[in-house]
């Protein structure tokens, strides 16, 4: 099952390869809707979105809600700051992608599927509209009708309501909830919302049964998932592993961190997430070893810091990146993420004073929950735990306005 060893994504695969490794076999209608969902079901597939949600169980609501007609949307609307798992996936294996697709749709009994893309993949969108067309004269999608729509570049565009008000044409701002999209999604009908990794899955599962999935992985998250490395190691790239692996074999996989420079603290999941310290480089990567250690595992994107980095600086920048990202939909996520960032400015200027540190965890707490979608929380693990493990930097910065890792930041968060 590993698609991607070594951090190099297998070659382009043509149609006609994936046809020889098996693709398309589970296609046919020898699977019934049930059958898939019960296979699906039983593997303990859960969704490679962040949330982590049993795939079984969303596609069953969707399927005995009775509503007609029902959708399946591949969500790779990609904007996470370091990923880039969709995009090599769609690359280099968009029969797998489409394959689960169809499986997914004919298991929700859906008649269309769309494919949600980021704008700024064309090579993708030039790799599926082809796949489409092939095993479309192939026979492989029936009667399925499927489309591809341009994502756009916005951070909130990948959750997905925001997706569904996108393809409905509407600006790209999440939706109250509940209905949550298995009831009540694309034009307020049942719809699978899945990401790029989690569809990947489910042809492997429907070819080698569920049995074979739950050989890789722990009992309660069975499986792989593709974690991405950035330019900050030797060896960046695409990394898949089964979970449960220790955060220290893929750090290791990944060559260390470039010039030969110490770690000195992690961020797991995306900007979203809690910062672990080096000292935890042997935490199972898995939802809920990573739980266990104050953090989360969120989509796979892996970020390490060097020992001169300026803790101050990289939590002031993904403040900013939240206060930027926000859709502005929701009053309390529009004040509260410009809040957080204006303190962590103050702070890192040397204008901050004791009282300061103290607002943090009362706004985080006060605003909790209040926004339609979940990035009104999302600023909360990496200041509150940058605040807790780096604090020496952060009184440093409050009293001088510097302190002795202050070099230049990163390009990104």
């Amino acid at each position: 099952m590993i698609l991607f060893p070594e951090g190099r994504p297998t070659k382009r695969q043509s149609f006609e390869e994936y046809r020889a490794s098996g693709g398309y076999e589970s296609a046919p209608e020898k699977f019934s809707p049930q059958t898939i969902l019960e296979e699906v079901t039983e593997s303990g597939l859960r969704g490679r979105g962040g949330a982590g949600f049993p795939v079984g169980k969303k596609w069953e609501i969707a399927r005995t809600t009775p509503t007609t007609p029902r959708y399946v949307v591949c969500n790779a609307g990609e904007d996470e700051p370091g990923s880039f798992k969709d995009r090599v996936l769609l690359e280099h294996h968009p029969h797998l992608v489409l394959e689960g697709t169809i499986l997914a749709a004919r298991a929700i009994e859906a008649d269309s599927a769309y494919f949600y893309i980021n704008e700024t993949y064309a090579d993708c969108v030039s790799r599926m509209t082809e796949a489409i067309a092939e095993a479309t004269a192939a026979g492989y999608l029936r009667s399925l009708k499927v489309s591809i729509h341009r994502a756009p570049t916005v951070y909130v565009a990948g959750e997905d309501s925001a997706a569904l008000e996108v393809l409905e044409g509407k600006a790209a701002k999440p939706r109250q909830k509940p209905p949550y999209p298995a009831t009540a999604g694309l034009f307020g009908k049942p719809t699978a919302v899945n990401n790029v990794e989690t569809l990947a899955n489910i042809p492997l599962i429907l070819r080698n049964g569920a049995s074979w999935f739950r050989r890789y992985g722990t009992a309660e998250s069975p499986g792989t998932m593709i974690f991405c490395l950035g330019d900050e190691m030797n060896s960046p790239g695409a990394y898949e592993f089964p979970f449960g692996t220790p955060l220290r074999q893929l750090y290791d996989a990944g060559g260390g961190l470039k010039n030969g420079k110490t770690l000195k603290a992690i961020l797991p999941g995306g900007p979203s997430c809690a910062f672990l310290t080096s000292d935890q480089l042997d935490t199972p990567l898995d939802p809920e070893s990573c739980k266990r250690a104050g953090t989360t595992l969120g989509c796979g994107v892996m970020r390490f810091y060097s020992e001169d980095t300026c803790m101050v600086v990289e939590t002031l920048r993904i403040a900013q990146f939240f206060a930027r990202e926000s859709c502005g939909q929701c009053p309390a996520c529009r004040m509260e993420t410009s809040m957080l960032a204006t303190m962590l400015e103050r702070i890192n200027e040397g204008k901050g004073n004791p009282a300061l540190f103290d607002q943090f965890q009362k706004i985080l707490d006060f605003n909790r929950g209040k926004g339609f979608c979940a990035l009104i929380n999302m600023p909360g693990p990496p200041i509150t735990s940058a605040l807790r493990l780096f604090r020496d930097e952060f009184e440093e910065h409050a009293r001088t306005g510097t302190c002795r890792y202050a070099l230049p930041a990163r390009a990104d968060v």
